[in-house]
């Protein structure tokens, strides 16, 4: 089992025992709505199913799934969820696409990037990472933040690319790779 720690924030692989709370963030429209549709959780149902898949898939030895539960570090209180999919495997490393997601009442306190930056780390240290892409809608500058503090470069502005919200908006797209990774923290 995976377990990152920062000084506000535990950062770990889910349990059978957080099968409610992942239930309560997927299906939360302040954090899933807006700008994660495509992946909320519709009904309890297609949440335990999903669910199920993330924990065995934790157990897999070729593990896909590195999407964490983040949690405060005093409390133990899910707060959201950050981490990443590998999308390929290479002879330099996983090819992997990131992301995040938080309750709304824990935006703007730092969390976010406090999490993803852990994520990172991890991902690029000890998990053999080379290249890590996520992107967000334009508009959304929250997340782009975080994207910005963690070091990521922006790769690319698709302008009129993604239906949302009834009219057509432009995304932004980050990457890091492994080298650039060890210059931010070398």
């Amino acid at each position: 089992m995976i377990r990152l720690e920062t000084p506000r924030l535990v950062i770990r692989d889910y349990t059978p025992a957080d099968e409610e709370e992942y239930y309560q963030l997927k299906s939360n429209e302040g954090a899933m709505l807006k700008y994660q549709s495509d992946i909320m959780a519709h009904s309890r149902e297609e949440s335990d199913k999903e669910f199920a898949e993330v924990l065995a898939d934790a157990r897999k030895p070729d593990r896909t799934f590195y999407f964490f539960r983040v949690e405060l570090r005093e409390s133990g209180r899910q707060i959201g969820s950050a981490g990443y999919t590998v999308t390929e495997r290479t002879p330099v490393g996983k090819i992997v696409h990131a992301g995040y997601f938080y309750f709304p009442e824990f935006w703007g306190q730092g969390y976010g990037t406090e999490a993803f930056r852990e994520v990172l780390r991890f991902a690029f240290l000890e998990d053999g990472v080379y290249r890590a892409t996520t992107g967000c809608l334009a508009e959304n500058k929250g997340s782009e933040r975080i994207m910005q503090k963690c070091g990521l470069i922006k790769e690319a502005e698709h302008v009129d690319w993604q239906w949302h919200e009834g009219r057509m908006k432009t995304r932004l797209e980050y990457r890091l790779l492994k080298h650039e990774y060890g210059k931010l923290s070398g």
